[in-house]
């Protein structure tokens, strides 16, 4: 098995948490399978806090026990391919059992197809309207995939939702379940990070728009703050080389130059990550180093150090001494789709740019560096975190 691969999704020694999650599950599902009802089962936790490990030993239980018709499916290019990877090296796993919603659901409706579990990582992800162009033509993959299984095991996280095609709230889900029994199993304890509590808090803080403050230092989760991005890249460049899997990420709304659509800041210039059918996915792929990768290649994923650029459309306002989001400098325009069945407010689109923001800055698991495009952002920061690191 793929050693980085192994690392993030599968522990050796799991903690009691995540076996007692475990334990209750198996309970839940063995239950399930026995009644007469479609059923579902949330596992609901914030980013790192080992949702996808306590998925994948459910997956790695009752996937390779031929007993159970199942099926894996993640609507997430770059995790789909971690997950064949998985697949191929797990004994008795059957491979082609792990797919896109899309294609698991249109196959089975077409063939008349049934599973006894369905396991979907990330479906926060799932389409929750029509997407023809995406061959999808049902009106909410969750409920389709709940009329195919008799237990559907989803994983949720509502503050990864940051376009309208997939827009989940707890209202919708539930929603969405109606009547059909369904439990939930809660994961708050942080596994991806080594930072400590106040430290993931202030993360959380700084996207929510509270008042800024100084990062704690108060646990071995190095932070530093740069004044230039190109200081920045050339940090991570060197944790990559001691370290390995050390990224640079940015959040949207960089402005053309020259007919470039690069992220462009002081002596800093890199083209977008690029999707790339390979099997190998973006964050392992070495050449990622010289691209800036985005939530559509490193959603899910883990990195070492992970080097931060706040794009355009966050700023500064110093008299409440928060930092503010500016929707018309977002340039990825997939946030601001409109739908037939829901109209979305300014704020709710602001907060799907911030949900973009807080899952990209707890990708590294050692380390956070990070800088800002907007000066006066940049310099409160500084200000706050006076850790600099200049160019030569």
């Amino acid at each position: 098995m793929n050693p980085v691969l192994k690392e993030q999704f599968f522990v050796d020694d799991l903690s009691d948490n995540q076996k007692t999650i475990i334990q209750k599950m198996n309970t839940y599902i063995a239950q399930s399978l026995q009644g007469n009802e479609h059923s579902v089962a949330i596992i609901q936790g914030a980013a790192g806090t080992g949702k996808s490990v306590v998925l994948m030993e459910l997956v790695r239980q009752y996937m390779t026990d031929h007993r159970y018709k199942t099926a894996l499916v993640v609507n997430h290019p770059e995790l789909y391919k971690a997950y064949q990877d998985l697949g191929v090296a797990i004994p008795n796993m059957n491979v082609k059992s792990i797919r896109r919603p899309t294609a698991l659901i249109n196959d089975a409706q077409k063939n008349h197809k049934k599973y006894d579990i369905i396991f979907v990582d990330e479906a926060h992800l799932l389409y929750s309207k029509s997407e023809p162009y995406a061959h999808y033509r049902g009106e909410n993959q969750l409920t389709d995939l709940m009329s195919l299984a008799k237990v559907v095991v989803v994983v949720y996280d509502f503050a990864q939702v940051f376009q309208s095609k997939m827009y989940w709230d707890k209202d919708l889900l539930f929603k969405t379940i109606g009547k059909h029994p369904y439990k939930i199993f809660d994961m708050n304890f942080q596994y991806r990070m080594v930072a400590s509590d106040e430290q993931v808090a202030w993360m959380d803080n700084l996207t929510a728009q509270s008042p800024l403050t100084t990062f704690p230092d108060n646990s071995s989760f190095e932070f530093k703050m740069f004044d230039t991005a190109g200081a920045l890249y050339e940090q991570i460049k060197a944790k990559n080389r001691e370290v390995g899997m050390s990224r640079v990420v940015a959040t949207s709304g960089f402005p053309r130059i020259d007919g470039r659509h690069n992220v462009e800041m002081d002596t800093f210039s890199l083209p977008w990550d690029e999707w790339d059918p390979q099997r190998t996915h973006w964050a392992k792929r070495e050449g990622s180093l010289t691209q800036v990768g985005t939530i559509y290649t490193l959603q899910g994923f883990d990195l070492n150090y992970v080097g931060m650029i706040i794009g355009p459309s966050f700023g500064y306002d110093a008299e409440n001494d928060v930092m503010t989001i500016i929707p018309e400098k977002y340039s990825h325009k997939e946030i601001f789709k409109k739908r037939k069945d829901r109209q979305f407010t300014q704020a709710e689109y602001k907060e799907f740019i911030a949900n973009v923001l807080n899952v990209l800055i707890k990708r590294g698991k050692y380390g956070l560096y990070l800088t800002a495009y907007d000066d006066a952002l940049r310099a409160r920061l500084l200000e706050l975190n006076p850790t600099v690191n200049q160019e030569n």
